[in-house]
């Protein structure tokens, strides 16, 4: 019967129709009929799928937080949200526990990276995730083989997630330091440094050699990747006060690096996170969480780079003042600021209104992160057609 109104309706017409469901609707009529299954699953569909969902309420939040556990372990939960007109927060679907699939030992080493073509890694010093969080399918990639040499530890420093234009594939890249184990010492001795990259259409780990010097010693801020313009970035010093935002092209597998518009400390503050708004690579300055904020550290600088890879294009939209806050998470709608706040809530700051505003949605202090995404097709690449690794949370 559905292959009959597919046959009176133009395949324009079909497409309009599906364009305006979201990927939950669009899974029930893949089954309706064999004509709808084969319009959903082709790339072409897919691809203008992903692309055609522009506005703020096609935005959806995927809110990663942690639980302590009384064996002092920690319990990871996903959470996956959809705000209203009122700007709030409401669960689309059950909240998910992945704590098989990270860390149980460290509340803050899990990563979210992404939406990178509409899927995501969930990443740690050892596991690698990849998912959509709108079909929910996931697959765990291959660990990484290398390792170091008995009385040395590899320190994983900081890890990203992205696509390769040029081979149309998506890799993981991770740069660690290798240390010479030495309990004596309270700061052990450094001897190398790795970059390793992951291509997922073959399965394979490799390690890259032959990289710029200048770039390689830089030390990557914890919690600051992101994926943007074909690049990995991250936010890098050389030393305590010269900061940058280190970039890793996914295509050339080079190293190169942004000028950032305001000096940030590691220690005093203010540090910084990158974030991505109305998609322009926005950096946000925030004071470091002390017990006590000095007046004149109490506040909150947010800058856009209007141009990418054009330092005198950075501009400061936005200055907030009194705003308590242990580190921003995300933007949203354009005008909102997600936060986390020092007791582990989920928080907002309305830009154009001044206004904060606290969520139902609370964790084990420092452990949240959130993403906005939108919904997407985009299936997971298989290792191979005859074997199952792509499996569903």
């Amino acid at each position: 019967m559905a292959d009959g109104i597919i046959k009176k309706l133009s395949e324009d017409v079909v497409i309009f129709i599906f364009f305006r469901l979201p990927v939950k609707s669009l899974m029930r009529f893949k089954y309706v009929s064999k004509s709808f299954f084969t319009l959903i699953e082709s790339s072409t569909f897919i691809n203008l799928y992903l692309y055609n969902t522009t506005a703020s309420r096609d935005e959806y939040i995927l809110l990663k937080r942690c639980f302590i556990q009384e064996n002092n372990q920690y319990k990871t939960i996903l959470s996956f949200l959809a705000g209203d007109d009122d700007d709030y927060l409401n669960p689309i679907f059950q909240d998910l526990d992945v704590t098989h699939l990270t860390s149980t030992r460290n509340c803050d080493h899990d990563q979210l990276i992404g939406p990178c073509h509409g899927l995501m890694a969930l990443m740690n010093t050892q596991t690698t995730i990849l998912f959509n969080p709108s079909t929910r399918n996931y697959r765990p990639l291959r660990p990484s083989p290398f390792g170091c040499p008995q009385g040395f530890h590899r320190c994983i420093q900081a890890v990203g997630f992205g696509f390769d234009t040029v081979s149309n594939d998506y890799k993981v890249v991770r740069i660690s330091i290798i240390y010479k184990v030495d309990y004596d010492d309270e700061y052990p001795e450094e001897r190398e440094r790795k970059f390793e990259v992951y291509d997922l259409g073959i399965d394979y780990w490799r390690e890259l050699d032959n990289l710029s010097q200048e770039l390689t010693t830089f030390c990557v801020t914890h919690c600051s990747q992101m994926f943007y313009k074909g690049a990995c970035h991250w936010i890098a010093s050389l030393d305590i006060e010269a900061y940058i935002i280190l970039c890793f092209d996914m295509s050339s597998e080079t190293f190169r690096s942004l000028k950032i518009p305001e000096s940030c400390h590691i220690i005093n503050g203010p540090t910084c996170r990158l974030a991505l708004v109305h998609d322009t690579l926005t950096l946000i300055y925030y004071p470091y969480p002390e017990p006590e904020i000095p007046l004149e550290k109490d506040l909150i600088n947010i800058w856009f780079m209007k141009e990418y890879n054009v330092y005198e294009s950075w501009i400061r939209k936005y200055t907030i003042r009194g705003l308590l806050i242990d580190s921003p998470l995300t933007g949203w709608k354009g005008y909102l600021l997600l936060y986390q706040s020092r007791n582990g809530c989920l928080m907002s700051y309305n830009l154009n209104s001044n206004d904060v505003g606290e969520f139902n949605f609370n964790g084990y202090p420092k452990s949240l992160r959130a993403i906005v995404y939108k919904d997407s097709l985009t299936s997971i690449p298989r290792e191979s057609e005859h074997t199952k690794q792509v499996y569903q949370f």
